[in-house]
């Protein structure tokens, strides 16, 4: 199956439009710019009509790329959306949402596009991403929504995954780090093996490749069971090995000329259908050039 189209069946007779509506979630305007832009097919065809009449059996592909022809940016792409989420592959050097004097950020972007569109919606942010690090990242279009993310983020969460190159060669296969994070007035986080009044934070490690040609780097995959800030920077460098490109934790390494963590797989419960979404993206490729 192309991974460009989501793929359906259908279960019982409806006209196109009124499946196209229960199913995707989304706004009617959305639907038809779909339809119209060539973005349906039943049973491998192309289908523009919004009154073709559907039966139990049928296929439907919906093209990713068409129904998100209503937005495009530099700074990040939309993975997902129906009429209460949205999930977006946030570029490095963005940040999730204001801060300080800085107007460009994903929300903005974000609530710019839905004027656009004409949803009566805004970003709610519920996690974030530091602005040097890029992939996957999950907003709420309402508020009630936002507060079902946040009230049971850990249960709603089940799998979530970062990729990150990382200086040095790992020696161990995989493990486990395991710390108190603390921040002190200058928003450095420490880390300690005690608990200093910080938040505990576990983070699982597993290599997925080493350099073989003497430079020492290595290709780590993060599963967090604990989601705290500058978590994978702090435990990466209590390894010895911290994230290529972290002027923060980091030892200076910075074979690329960015910091070297994607998140690149989220899965979660819908916080309103409660069903289960896996949404993964590809690791970026400059993260290979040092281990080539």
């Amino acid at each position: 199956m192309d991974k460009q189209y989501n793929s359906y069946t259908v279960k019982e007779d409806a006209l196109l439009l009124d499946w196209l509506l229960a199913n995707l979630h989304t706004s009617r305007t959305k639907v038809k710019a779909t339809l119209s832009g060539h973005g349906v097919r039943v049973n491998g065809k192309t289908v523009p009509q919004f009154d073709f009449p559907l039966k139990p059996g049928m296929k439907i592909t919906i093209s990713r790329s068409k129904q998100n022809d209503e937005f495009h940016s530099r700074y990040l792409r939309i993975v997902y959306e129906d009429r209460y989420i949205v999930v977006i592959d946030k570029h490095q050097g963005i940040l999730s949402m204001a801060a300080g004097h800085s107007s460009l950020n994903v929300k903005t972007i974000l609530d710019d596009y839905f004027r656009k569109t004409r949803q009566h919606c805004q970003a709610h942010v519920v996690h974030r991403l530091d602005r040097d690090t890029s992939g996957l990242m999950l907003y709420a279009k309402d508020k009630q929504t936002e507060l079902a993310l946040e009230s049971d983020w850990h249960n709603i969460v089940y799998d979530r995954r970062y990729v990150a190159l990382l200086s040095g060669t790992v020696e161990q296969d995989e493990g486990t780090i395991q710390s108190w994070l603390k921040d002190n007035k200058a928003y450095f986080t420490y880390s300690s093996n005690y608990d200093n009044g910080g938040k505990i934070a576990i983070s699982h490690y597993r290599v997925l490749q080493r350099s073989d040609n003497g430079n020492g780097y290595s290709l780590v995959e993060f599963r967090l069971e604990t989601g705290r800030k500058n978590q994978i920077r702090v435990h990466a460098a209590d390894m010895g090995h911290p994230v290529c490109g972290d002027i923060k934790y980091g030892n200076g390494d910075d074979p690329i000329g960015r910091l070297c963590l994607h998140a690149y797989k989220l899965c979660f419960y819908h916080p309103v259908t409660h069903k289960p979404l896996e949404f993964k993206t590809d690791i970026p490729q400059a993260f290979q050039q040092p281990l080539l």
